[in-house]
C-alpha cells in the first residue's frame, strides 16, 4: 500500500504511483472525526469532515501493493522498489503468524513460573490486564464508552455495535499512526514526530536495545535447548551460545519479512507442538523432574499449589516483568505493518493474535502450574522430566531459532533503513546494498552474542528486559502517539467527554509504564543478585537444569 495524502498541516506524505502486477486496487478515503476512513461515496451521502479539517485537503489514495513478480512500487519508507526486493509482500496470514510468533516464542515459557510466584488467580488476572494495556485498552475502552453512551438512546444495537465499531482504533495505536504518518517504520520514527530529536533518540535507543536483548534471550533459549537435548552435557554452554548466534545471523540475513513469514509458520507450529507435548507430559507423569531432584523420588510430594500467594515486591514485579515480556512484541508491529500489502487489515489481525495469545498463555500457565506446583521450571519446558524434557526442547528448537531470526532481522533493518533511507541503495540490490545489510546483521548478532554470554540464565534475562526496556517500547510510546494524533492539535472546543476520558486513561498508562520501569528494574536486579543458580559470563555450566 502506498499513500498520497495531505496531512492537516499541509505536508504531503509520499507520492502517487501506478503499480503493475496481479491486481491494482485503488480506494480513495478521507479521515473521519473518529479517526477512521470513509469512502468518497460515504462523504457524498452525508459523512462530514471534522471542523478543524474543513477547507484542507486530507485525502488518502490507498493502493494495494501487488503480489506478482512484475511490479513497480513506490513506498513512503522504502521508496521505489522496481528492481530490488519487494518489501511490501506480507499478507494477512503472514502478519498474523509474525505477530503471534514474535510473542509466543519466548514469553510463554515463563508463564507457569509466574503463576508459582503470585498464585493462579492473580496470574490469570495479570495476563488479562497487561494484554488489554498492550492492546491499547480495547476491551476497557469499548465497555466504558458503551456505558457512557447508554443514555443517548438507540437501544441495545447502538450500545454494542456502535461502541465496538468506534473503538476499533483502540485495538492498536500503531495502525492509526501508520495510516496518518506512512513514512514511519518503527518506534523511533514515531518518537521524532511526537517529541522531535529528543523523542527520536530516546525511542531509537529503547527500540534497538529491546530488539537486541530479546534476540539475546533467543540465543540463551536456543543454548538451553541444545544443552537439554545433548547427552551428558559434553559440549560447553559457551559453544552452544556461539552456535545459536551463527544460526541467528544466517537466518536474519533474509532481506524481507515477506520471505521470513513462512518461517513464522514453522516456528509457531514448533512452539505449539512443544508446549502441548509439555502439557500432556506433566499431566501423565508421576511428579515433576525438580521434585525428584530434591529427594521426592517416591511417596507423596509437596505440590504447594496456591490459588493466591502473598508475594514480595521483588516477586510481584518479576512476575509483571515476565508477563509484560510475553506481550512485548508490540514494537515489531511497526515493521510488520510497514511491509504489509494492505495495512488496513492490521488492526483485526493484531486483535485476533492478542486474543489467541491470552488464551494460550492462560491455558498453559494453569495446566503446567497445576501439575507441577512449586517445582515448575523456567523455561517451562524443563518441567517435563528426563526423556520428555529432551523431546520438548528438541521440538521447540525451530521455534526458538525463528524468534531469534525475527528480532535480529528487525534490529538489523533498523540500522539498515536509517543508513540507506533516501538513497537508491536501499532497494537496488547492489554491492553497497548487500555490504550494508550483512554488516548490520553481523553487528546486531555480535552484540546479542555478548549479552547472551554475559547473562546466560533465561529467566533472569527475561525479567530484566521486561522491566528495563519493555515499558519504553510497549506502553509509553503509544500513549504519546495517541496524544499527538487525537489531542495535541485538537481545538479544546472539539474535545468530547470521551476524548477527555481517553486522555486521562493514557496519562494513567504513561504513569504505569514509568512505575514498571523503576520498580521492575529494581526487582530484576535483586533477583539476579540473589539467584543461587547464576553463572559467570562465558560459562560452561549447564543452563538447562
Amino acid at each position: 500500500m502506498a499513500y498520497n495524502n495531505q496531512h492537516p498541516n499541509g505536508a504531503p506524505y509520499g507520492e502517487e504511483f501506478s503499480p503493475t502486477g496481479v491486481y491494482d486496487e485503488k480506494i480513495h478515503t478521507v479521515e473521519s472525526e473518529k479517526g477512521g476512513f470513509h469512502s468518497e461515496k460515504d462523504l457524498e451521502a452525508g459523512a462530514s469532515r471534522p471542523a478543524h479539517y474543513r477547507g484542507k485537503t486530507n485525502e488518502y489514495t490507498v493502493e494495494i501493493a501487488p503480489a506478482g513478480q512484475e511490479k513497480h512500487v513506490h513506498d513512503a519508507v522504502f521508496g521505489d522498489m522496481e528492481n530490488g526486493p519487494n518489501y511490501r509482500a506480507v499478507g494477512r496470514g503472514g502478519a498474523y503468524v509474525l505477530m503471534t510468533k514474535a510473542n509466543i516464542g519466548l514469553g510463554v515459557l515463563s508463564i507457569p513460573f509466574v503463576f508459582m510466584e503470585v498464585g493462579m488467580v492473580p496470574g490469570v488476572i495479570l495476563l488479562l490486564i497487561l494484554a488489554l494495556i498492550v492492546m491499547c485498552e480495547l476491551a476497557y475502552a469499548s465497555l466504558l464508552e458503551a456505558f457512557l453512551r447508554f443514555g443517548e438512546g438507540g437501544g441495545a444495537e447502538r450500545l454494542v455495535f456502535g461502541s465496538l465499531a468506534d473503538d476499533t482504533d483502540c485495538a492498536c495505536q500503531i495502525g492509526d499512526f501508520k495510516m496518518n504518518h506512512p513514512e514511519t517504520y518503527n518506534v523511533s520514527d514515531a518518537g521524532r514526530i511526537v517529541g522531535g530529536v529528543i523523542g527520536e533518540w530516546y525511542f531509537s535507543i529503547a527500540f534497538v536495545l529491546f530488539m537486541i536483548f530479546v534476540s539475546a534471550s533467543g540465543i540463551v533459549g536456543v543454548s538451553t535447548a541444545l544443552n537439554a537435548v545433548a547427552a551428558e552435557h559434553r559440549i560447553c554452554t559457551a559453544a552452544f551460545v556461539a552456535i545459536a548466534a551463527v544460526c541467528g545471523f544466517l537466518m536474519c540475513s533474509i532481506r524481507t519479512l515477506g520471505k521470513i513469514s513462512w518461517l513464522g509458520w514453522v516456528g509457531l507450529i514448533s512452539i505449539m507442538a512443544a508446549i502441548l507435548t509439555l502439557t500432556i507430559a506433566v499431566g501423565v507423569q508421576d511428579r515433576p523432574a525438580k521434585a525428584i531432584e530434591q529427594g521426592y523420588v517416591t511417596g507423596p510430594w509437596p505440590k504447594d499449589l496456591k490459588i493466591t500467594n502473598a508475594a514480595t515486591l521483588a516477586q510481584a514485579m518479576t512476575a509483571i516483568n515476565s508477563i509484560l515480556f510475553a506481550y512485548a512484541a508490540t514494537p515489531t508491529y511497526f515493521g510488520i505493518v510497514s511491509e504489509m500489502r494492505d495495512p488496513r487489515v492490521y488492526k483485526s489481525t493484531m486483535c485476533f493474535s492478542m486474543i489467541c495469545l491470552w488464551a494460550v498463555y492462560s491455558t498453559i500457565g494453569i495446566v503446567v502450574y497445576y501439575y507441577c506446583g512449586q517445582f515448575v521450571s523456567s523455561p517451562a519446558l524443563g518441567s517435563a522430566g528426563g526423556t520428555m524434557k529432551r523431546i520438548c526442547y528438541g521440538i521447540a528448537i525451530p521455534a526458538l531459532l525463528v524468534t531469534l531470526c525475527i528480532y535480529s532481522h528487525l534490529a538489523a533493518k533498523f540500522f539498515f533503513v536509517r543508513i540507506l533511507k533516501g538513497s537508491k541503495h536501499l532497494t537496488d540490490g547492489g554491492k553497497v546494498h548487500w555490504i550494508t545489510w550483512l554488516s548490520c546483521c553481523a553487528g546486531a548478532v555480535i552484540i546479542e552474542y555478548i549479552i547472551a554470554s554475559a547473562i546466560p540464565i533465561f529467566g533472569n534475562l527475561i525479567s530484566l528486559i521486561g522491566a528495563l526496556i519493555g515499558p519504553s517500547v510497549t506502553i509509553i510510546p503509544y500513549t504519546l502517539m495517541w496524544w499527538n494524533d487525537k489531542w495535541r492539535y485538537e481545538s479544546p472546543m472539539d474535545r468530547t467527554m470521551w476524548v477527555k476520558i481517553r486522555f486521562l486513561w493514557n496519562i494513567l498508562l504513561f504513569i504505569i509504564g514509568l512505575y514498571i520501569t523503576g520498580a521492575g528494574t529494581y526487582a530484576a536486579i535483586v533477583t539476579i543478585i540473589d539467584d543461587p543458580n547464576r553463572t559467570s559470563p562465558w560459562s560452561c555450566a549447564d543452563n538447562s537444569v
